[in-house]
This record gives C-alpha cells, structure tokens and sequence, in this order.
C-alpha cells in the first residue's frame, strides 16, 4: 500500500500529500512547507489527532541534487566495456519513498559504467606471483595468447613474470573483456 492511512503525517510518502512549494528558498537551508493529505489519505499528528494540514521540515535542494542514497537508478544493459576516460551512460532515477525534495522526482543522471565480468584483483595477484611463469595469470583474465607466450617462454625467463605482478599489481593489466576487477 503507497498510501498508509492512520500512520503520522510527517512519515507519508510524497505521492500521499500536496505541498505548497517554495522555490525561493535558498539551496541547502531548512525551510518549512505547507502541506495536505491527499482526499483518500488519513493521517495523524504526534499526539494521534487526524489532521489534513500540517508542516514538514527538510532541506531545500531539488531532487536531482540529494544524495546517492536518497535515489534509485535503473541500470543501463548497453555498459559492457571500461575505457578510459571512463564511458558513461543516462539512467533513470528515482526518489526514494520518504524522501522529500523540489521538482521532479524522477529525472535522467548521467553515471559512470561499472560492468565487472566476475574476475578478483587478489586472485590475478596470487596467480601473478605463485604461478606467473606458467602464465595462469594471463589465462585467469582470459588472455590465453599472452598465457601461451609466458608458458613456452617460462615467463619470459622470469623477467615477463616480474613486470606482469607489477603491472596487475598497479592495476594495469585487467581483463580481456574489459570488465572492472570485483
């Protein structure tokens, strides 16, 4: 139920009230608003009177600009590489239930892609150190052409090794489907 009837006014979510908006206020101050039940809505005050009028205190900032845990967002499906400078994609974004804020409660936020293919930093590290030479490091992050350079190289003759635990180490080498590291 969206709409809880005989619970306190001040807790209703914002699609059971209507406020008088002040868009004047200054970003970032408290400020106090109007506000009514809907018709089909019952609410009670502290003391457990009904009551259809009554006063909500919150910040003044339009939704788009609450922090990340105040909203919701919908994830893109078409984010399926990480590239540098990182791609970013349009999600949709919604306002949390008991969250009060100006304008919009659903609106469009650009955000970073953060596709992960399951692969572990820690594990690429351990496999890059204990069994580098034999290029199960590379073959763990799906590079099986490098893996098959180090295996028949032994690791470069341990000089490839030493640069690939640097280098996965630092975070440079990842992935070859160019997922993030979990």
């Amino acid at each position: 139920m969206k709409c809880p009837s005989n619970g306190l006014c001040s807790k209703l979510p914002a699609d059971c009230i209507d406020c008088t908006t002040n868009f004047s206020c200054i970003y970032g101050k408290p400020v106090t608003f109007d506000c009514t039940v809907k018709p089909s809505v019952t609410c009670v005050d502290q003391d457990f009177k009904p009551q259809k009028n009554f006063i909500i205190n919150m910040t003044c900032r339009f939704c788009w600009q609450l922090p990340e845990t105040d909203y919701e967002c919908f994830n893109s499906t078409s984010c399926m590489t990480v590239s540098c400078p990182r791609q970013r994609y349009i999600a949709n974004c919604t306002v949390r239930d008991h969250i009060h804020c100006l304008g919009n409660r659903t609106f469009p936020k650009m955000l970073y892609c953060n596709w992960t293919g399951g692969y572990k930093w820690s594990t690429a590290l351990a496999l890059s150190i204990t069994l580098g030479g034999f290029g199960a490091d590379r073959f763990y992050l799906g590079q099986w052409r490098e893996g098959l350079g180090k295996l028949f190289s032994f690791g470069g003759l341990g000089i490839w090794t030493l640069i690939d635990v640097l280098l996965i180490g630092v975070g440079y080498v990842g992935p070859a489907d160019g997922s993030l590291y979990i």
